[in-house]
């Protein structure tokens, strides 16, 4: 393997080996406790192929992403003020629909959060929601607000998520794609 790539193998009672990338250059092999290092290794060169693709695809993602300009302060707090007009809104009108309370609302410039909720009630949301389509920034709110139901992330949580936003894995799936991109911005 590539000398920058590191590697972390986690050993469990599993009974097979599994590989996933966990970040660029950042490989983690999940094998069964009795697994050699030579079984490791093995495993590693049958599935090299796999290996040199995804880390290149991610690898590139990352270069793409760290090579966004920064927001500035300015259009921080915009996005913000836009947001504390926004938000609070289309909480309130979720809530009524899921039938639940909430808290203090917060607006934050967060680096790797869309929002939260504690167990008190209180919801942050990211001021970036406002640069997502409408549905996503939805999306998040009916997330937040389903955690008054379950603090959790169980079945019983998503099928209330589903039964206001049908499509919550698109959703899902463009904040990770696209939201990924707005995320790299506040982190400069």
């Amino acid at each position: 393997m590539d000398k920058a790539i590191q590697l972390q193998v986690i050993r469990s009672n599993r009974k097979t080996l599994a590989m996933r990338i966990t970040g660029p250059n950042q490989v983690e092999i999940r094998a069964p406790r009795s697994a050699t290092k030579s079984q490791i290794d093995d495993f590693i060169r049958q599935h090299q192929s796999w290996l040199d693709k995804h880390l290149a695809i991610v690898n590139q993602r990352e270069e793409e992403l760290s090579s966004l300009p920064a927001f500035t302060a300015q259009e921080i707090r915009a996005l913000a003020d836009r947001a504390l007009q926004a938000i609070p809104p289309r909480v309130y009108q979720f809530s009524k629909l899921l039938s639940v309370t909430y808290g203090r609302i917060t607006i934050r410039n967060q680096k790797s959060k869309w929002g939260s909720c504690s167990s008190q009630g209180n919801l942050n949301f990211n001021c970036l929601l406002m640069l997502c389509p409408s549905a996503v920034m939805d999306y998040v709110v009916i997330h937040e607000l389903c955690h008054r139901k379950e603090m959790n992330h169980s079945p019983r949580f998503w099928a209330e998520v589903e039964k206001l936003d049908p499509d919550y894995k698109a959703h899902r799936q463009w904040l990770k794609d696209e939201g990924s991109k707005l995320i790299a911005r506040m982190g400069k």
